[in-house]
């Protein structure tokens, strides 16, 4: 039994089960034993592989698409780099050389917005000049930000409803003797649910999601900039269970071994689009990743390159590996010009 298994079981033996979003943030960040606190994640050797990391060619796109999208807004003085949730700095590493050729962008130091003491050693290896924020609250508050959210939202926890004979009801973890096992509990009116859902129909939200979005889109609509966000998951709102757990690349019990996993759930992209809209952002998308990387060119640069990299990016395109489940999303102010990979 791990440690934080046994944790787990002592509040639940306490307060009653624990809401689902309760348990993927001590999975994921209980400051001790937390996933992200304790573990290697990310690359081969780790639990799950990112785009980054399969191939350079993915930041190095990123980092053209930033600066031309800078470019055509007029090159606003000071434009701010910033991920949020950077791994181990790959992402960037391969952005910031790219954005080395694009005249007049300036050599200014990134920020990271990390809560892993742990990353953020492997990040400050890569990136001798970052600056780190615990929260986006914290970064520049008056230039130009242009942030890139890859394979974050995904981690961030969610609330699973269940249509019940009796309505809806709240999925939760409860104890079974050592175990951990799914219940439910009652409902706390909160975000809107369908009202023409199936007895045994599961749907799911993500507070945290919402709250991040919506102060993201409020820093663009007041500094400029642009937002970037690639994850997998779907384009509208839909019934079904996504939550799950990756280990060794494999799919794991979440609830067999809290800590020692990674936990995540499928994006709800309609509803980033939805906050990002209400706050007053102009929305590109969401297209598929494979859409969005063939609009800018990366078939092209695969067959200049050759050999692995024709592999690396069917990997990264195909609709059978990443190129159909993972979306990407970006939002900008009204007026500005419309950034590459969407049209």
């Amino acid at each position: 039994m791990t440690e934080l298994k046994a944790l787990i079981l002592a509040d639940i033996a306490k307060t009653g089960p624990m809401p689902l979003d309760q348990y993927m943030t001590l999975c994921l960040a209980h400051p001790e034993h937390g996933y992200y606190m304790t573990k290697e994640p990310f690359g081969r050797d780790g639990d799950f592989i990112t785009a980054p990391e399969i191939s350079q060619m993915f930041g190095e796109l990123i980092g053209l698409w930033i600066g031309d999208l800078w470019t055509r807004q007029g090159q606003p003085d000071g434009p701010t780099l910033i991920e949020l949730g950077p791994g181990r700095g790959t992402l960037m590493a391969d952005a910031r050389r790219s954005l080395e050729k694009v005249p007049l962008w300036p050599d200014s130091p990134p920020h990271f917005v990390e809560t892993s003491s742990r990353l953020r050693m492997l990040q400050a290896e890569r990136h001798t000049d970052a600056i780190f924020h615990e929260t986006i609250e914290t970064a520049p508050s008056t230039l130009p930000l242009f942030m890139v959210a890859n394979e974050l939202f995904d981690a961030l926890p969610i609330r699973q409803m269940e249509m019940t004979a009796q309505g809806w009801k709240e999925r939760a973890i409860t104890a079974n003797s050592a175990d951990l096992a799914f219940t439910l509990i009652d409902y706390k009116p909160g975000p809107d649910l369908p009202t023409n859902a199936k007895v045994g129909d599961i749907f799911e939200v993500c507070p945290a999601a919402d709250i991040l979005c919506q102060a993201i889109a409020e820093r663009i609509m007041t500094q400029g900039g642009a937002v970037l966000i690639v994850d997998y998951g779907y384009t509208a709102a839909e019934a079904g269970d996504s939550f799950q757990a990756i280990e060794k690349h494999r799919y794991a019990d979440p609830l067999a071994n809290p800590g020692t996993a990674d936990l995540t759930a499928h994006v709800n992209f309609a509803a980033l689009a939805g906050g990002a809209r209400a706050a007053g952002c102009a929305v590109h998308g969401p297209v598929t990743q494979g859409h969005f990387l063939g609009q800018l060119g990366l078939p092209l640069r695969a067959r200049a390159l050759g050999g692995s990299a024709l592999r690396d990016a069917a990997r990264l395109m195909d609709g059978e590996a990443m190129g159909t489940l993972f979306k990407v999303l970006a939002f900008t102010q009204p007026g500005s010009p419309p950034p590459a990979g969407f049209a």
